[in-house]
């Protein structure tokens, strides 16, 4: 890679976090500043199906979402935690379309700078990370859901993947080996309620 080249770095904060793309030469944990994710997609080709989706995370701008929120207990509360992941520049091009395949269903490109903790004081640890988000406008954005509602969706919606409530799960355990900071009341919420539901507690 040539020295005046950004590094092709991007960041997951859904399923790349326990299903981080090829090619990785370095990762580091890390979280956004001004967003909230929220199960706020329909997945109609990975955790769910066209007749019947299922529901995965976006991001959202947190000042966006205060449309969108009053279904939702959790407004303004969470750290968007997940992983940078930096690309081996040899296969730059072949990630990308790996990506550009894999959130095909909805989502954008943004360039986003990633934070850390360091000494008790936020910290900008990488500049112009690229990020999937599904924005409001896409045909797959849901918005706000009731938690009992979404967490029905959850528990029942199977895809070409898997199970939607394994991608919570999943999801929910990978946020917190991030950081001893990390932390998201809605995911862990969510993902309360549908283990209630598995055990017919609901």
């Amino acid at each position: 890679m040539a020295s005046n080249e950004t590094p092709f770095i991007v960041f997951g904060y859904g399923s790349l976090i326990f299903k981080p793309p090829p090619h990785v030469i370095d990762k580091v944990s890390g979280f956004l500043k001004g967003y909230v994710r929220r199960f706020a997609q329909k997945s109609h080709d990975h955790r769910g199906t066209p007749e019947s989706p299922g529901r995965v995370v976006t991001l959202i701008h947190k000042e966006e979402w205060d449309k969108y929120s009053s279904a939702d207990a959790f407004p303004d509360d969470d750290t968007v935690w997940g992983i940078a992941y930096t690309i081996d520049p040899a296969y730059q091009a072949e990630v990308r379309d790996y990506l550009d395949y894999r959130e095909k269903d909805g989502y954008t490109l943004e360039v986003l700078d990633i934070y850390n903790i360091e000494n008790g004081v936020e910290k900008i640890i990488i500049h112009n990370a690229i990020c999937y988000v599904g924005r409001h406008d896409n045909p797959s954005f849901i918005g706000s859901e009731p938690l009992k509602a979404l967490a029905h969706i959850i528990s029942t919606s199977v895809g070409p993947s898997g199970p939607n409530k394994e991608y919570l799960y999943q999801l929910a355990d990978s946020v917190r080996k991030l950081s001893p900071e990390s932390y998201d009341s809605h995911l862990f919420a969510l993902e309360t309620r549908v283990r209630q539901l598995d055990r017919g507690k609901v």
